[in-house]
């Protein structure tokens, strides 16, 4: 099944979602990643942000919220994920594993996942690089270097 290219007008227009996401993440508490799985035409399925600080789990990524708010489907190659920041290898591997169609990235300055990986398996990848989306981070980042580097698994 072809699609045709993600629309970048309407990729930030999910982004936003996910960025609201990210802004209650830090809000609670939180490490500020958001996500949202959506469909092509932008309509939302799911959403979801880092929690593992909220939540004391390590497991709720904000991809992986958004994709258990989702819902079960049957398949998910019309789906979108869109996340404020570059997925890590575990999120990666959620978005191969469930055969997920394309991935909107807000940014990758700060962290770069595996999202090349996903582009070399066939995934529909955009990067939009995303000011509101990097100083965010970053700034969270400056703030809290511990948690960041537990984080990411340093």
């Amino acid at each position: 099944m072809e699609f045709a290219p993600l629309n970048p007008t309407l990729a930030r227009h999910m982004l936003e979602v996910a960025l609201d996401e990210a802004r209650q993440g830090l809000a609670e508490g939180g490490i500020p990643i958001g996500a949202a799985l959506v469909t092509r035409d932008g309509e939302v399925l799911g959403r979801g942000r880092n929690r593992r600080l909220q939540d004391n789990d390590a497991s709720i990524h904000a991809e992986t919220d958004a994709f258990r708010r989702a819902g079960r489907r049957r398949h998910y190659r019309d789906t979108v994920m869109v996340t404020t920041l570059s997925p890590c290898w575990y999120c990666s591997g959620l978005v191969r594993q469930f055969n997920i169609g394309a991935v909107v990235i807000g940014e990758s300055r700060t962290f770069e996942g595996g999202h090349q990986w996903l582009a070399d398996l066939g995934v529909e990848v955009l990067v939009l690089d995303d000011d509101a989306c990097a100083t965010l981070l970053a700034d969270y980042v400056h703030a809290h270097p511990d948690i960041w580097s537990e984080d990411i698994g340093e």
